[in-house]
């Protein structure tokens, strides 16, 4: 415990829903829910206008729709939040360069080690120094917490939420947590929240008096003396400026279960492409490829291969990969596909080709030999996708929420799509609520966009303002 509250914690408001609604101004202040859309999807986050009817992470979408019928429900845009948190973060590294960011839109701050901070009066002034800088850098709203711990420090951010600021000082904190509910404590989930609920301990003040003993006797030495410690505000970990990723993965749930082998092997061979875009950028490669396999009747499958040295090449992910899946059964049906790269180093194996050689050696007990005799027979002349064979024409898919470009009405966003049409709403951050329009899906002037800054000059075209 510091004699300073000079440890910050930064907590986005509902932050992909926050930047769904600065991004979309017909949004702001209405009932907005991120996640997955399908009949399996679940809630990423909701916006407080959807909190107030009870929608919360991680519930049901079809829940989350029932309890909040007129609300927006978009898909997540990582590639608009990522960018984001970079912004949110670059800011934190300019306060200390003891930054420990647990997502992308939280991260604790040592205010001492950077020297912004030494007492309350200074570390106050930084904290609402740091929230107008994201105001004025992202357009949204974060809470922060002040205190000499850790703990404390989230503690505060929590009460202080939304878009506030609260500081701990030094030798308040069994005061204030004294009447706190016991889930406030890290690692106090529903299981142990209702264990302690049976002895008769509610509150973190009732937790400090049952006192280390019973607490041990109660759920044991670990996680006792923890319990124990925290109740009285005690916390001594440091802020730890760089945590090292151990892996790198993707996973998709479908909304129907998949049978066709061949599909499962495109969607693994997908999944793949994504893993090694997401491994490239964050400046990694690695050794042990790992497929998931979630199936029809929940039973969940991993299987994994380790290469002759770490490797970002998509061709030697994708073919460790469906290896691995040769190794599966997916009778009666797959509910979920994920491929995942640990090992992580920071350089790339130059052989690329031994490592390829790899496929050619026979496989491992319970393995076959590969995928690629069944990877030849789906480009054998006449089957589709063969080359000099038409692609039958698919319709394209317009997500919710996704951005779009009209080469008349500009940039916009769509609200929804079925029948063969699509509804595109046309505006962009810092605009008017735009117009709505409809169209039909395979509109050649209406096309797949990249996401528009949140801050950042207006890029309105005059034909979209003639069109308004």
């Amino acid at each position: 415990m510091r004699a300073a509250p000079t440890i910050l914690h930064l907590d986005m408001d509902a932050f992909y829903a926050s930047v769904e609604q600065a991004s979309k101004p017909s949004l702001r202040g209405k009932a907005v829910i991120v996640g997955g859309l399908g009949p399996r999807g679940v809630v990423a986050t909701a916006s407080y206008e959807a909190r107030r009817f009870g929608v919360h992470s991680a519930m049901p979408m079809a829940q989350a729709r029932r309890m909040c019928p007129n609300g927006a429900y978009l898909v997540p845009r990582f590639t608009l939040y990522r960018a984001v948190s970079d912004v949110v973060m670059g800011l934190l590294r300019e306060l200390s360069p003891l930054v420990e960011p647990l997502s992308l839109d939280e991260a604790f701050v040592d205010l001492e080690a950077g020297g912004v901070a030494w007492d309350a009066e200074s570390a106050l002034a930084t904290g609402q120094q740091l929230r107008a800088d994201i105001l004025a850098a992202t357009g949204l709203s974060g809470s922060v917490g002040l205190a000499g711990s850790k703990m404390l420090a989230k503690v505060a951010s929590e009460e202080a939420k939304p878009n506030g600021l609260l500081l701990i000082e030094p030798g308040t904190e069994r005061e204030l947590l004294a009447p706190m509910s016991v889930r406030t404590l890290p690692g106090v989930g529903p299981a142990t929240g209702e264990h302690l609920r049976r002895a008769g301990i509610t509150t973190i003040g009732e937790l400090a008096e049952a006192g280390e003993d019973e607490l041990v006797r109660m759920v044991g030495r670990a996680h006792g003396v923890g319990l124990y410690r925290m109740a009285l505000g005690l916390d001594d970990r440091p802020v730890v400026a760089e945590r090292d990723a151990k892996s790198v993965s993707v996973e998709d749930t479908f909304d129907v279960d998949l049978h066709d082998r061949v599909r499962i092997r495109g969607e693994v061979q997908r999944l793949a492409d994504r893993c090694v875009q997401r491994l490239r950028a964050s400046g990694h490669s690695g050794r042990t490829i790992v497929l998931k396999v979630r199936r029809y009747d929940f039973s969940t499958l991993t299987r994994s291969e380790t290469l002759r040295g770490p490797t970002d090449d998509p061709s030697v992910v994708r073919e460790a990969a469906g290896r691995l899946l040769e190794a599966v059964d997916t009778t009666g049906g797959v509910r979920l596909l994920g491929v995942g790269v640990t090992g992580l180093a920071d350089y790339t194996q130059e052989d690329l080709f031994a490592q390829s050689l790899a496929a050619e050696e026979p496989a491992a007990e319970g393995e076959s030999a590969g995928s690629t005799g069944a990877l030849e027979a789906e480009e054998a002349p006449g089957a589709p996708g063969a080359p000099g064979t038409p692609e039958p024409a698919r319709e394209r898919h317009w997500a919710a929420g996704s951005d779009v470009r009209h080469t008349v009405y500009g940039p916009g966003w769509v609200q929804g799509s079925g029948v063969g049409r699509v509804t595109v709403r046309f505006e962009q951050p810092g605009s008017e609520p735009g117009r709505v329009r409809t169209f039909l899906v395979d509109d050649p002037e209406l096309e797949p966009s990249d996401p528009l800054p949140l801050v950042g000059p207006a890029s309105v075209s005059p034909s979209a303002r003639a069109a308004g």
